[in-house]
């Protein structure tokens, strides 16, 4: 029996050794960034009506603090982009890992859908704010128009076009953004169907 034994648990060893290792994921080289407006560089862009956040050129790099860095003037020549290019094709690549991932719905005390979020470990969920079918997405559950808030990079959260529902959770959003080490964005970003993101509030004052 215990020979038995030492030959099924080695036949299992041989054959998970004879597996193919699991390809590793490529790293993300177009990542737009939301980040406060002081961090501005020279591969920044900002978005309608924003006052307070700029959206950076970015790429991962697990040698990099919190795994992704912005692009230096050498690393970003090489790419041979325009930063208008750049951002276009951030956009689309933010729209397929947008695909890959599924949020979380948190109901209101009436039971309905109230809010969704995207969270994570990554550093990359900060970047989905500008993936072009997130308003198509929710559409149907939020309506045409729906407000996103990313206070740091590990979040993404859409409500309705509701500035009261909004503003019950502005005081946690605002700690968020103003302790987390990696703050991202404290505007509130209205998102429809074929346009721009665009900037309609901020839930924290100024620094």
């Amino acid at each position: 029996m215990r020979l038995l034994s030492c030959l099924l648990v080695l036949s299992v060893n041989t054959l998970l050794a004879q597996q193919p290792a699991a390809p590793e994921r490529k790293l993300e080289s177009l990542l737009l960034m939301p980040e406060p407006k002081a961090m501005r560089g020279a591969y920044s862009i900002t978005l309608p009506n924003s006052q307070q956040t700029v959206f950076t050129c970015y790429r991962e790099n697990t040698a990099a603090l919190n795994g992704v860095e912005a692009y230096s003037a050498e690393a970003f020549t090489k790419l041979g982009l325009s930063v208008e290019s750049f951002a276009a094709r951030a956009k689309t690549a933010a729209d397929k890992r947008l695909l890959q991932l599924k949020p979380e719905l948190i109901k209101g005390e009436d039971g309905r859908i109230a809010y969704a979020v995207y969270r994570g470990d990554s550093p990359l969920y900060a970047t989905l704010l500008v993936a072009p079918s997130l308003p198509k997405i929710f559409a149907e559950l939020f309506g045409q128009e729906i407000w996103a808030v990313t206070p740091d990079r590990h979040s993404l959260y859409l409500f309705p076009a509701k500035a009261e529902l909004l503003q019950e959770f502005a005081a946690d959003l605002a700690e968020r953004y103003a302790t987390d080490a990696f703050a991202a964005s404290c505007e509130i970003f209205s998102l429809k169907a074929g346009a721009e993101p665009r900037v309609v509030a901020t839930f924290a004052g100024e620094d």
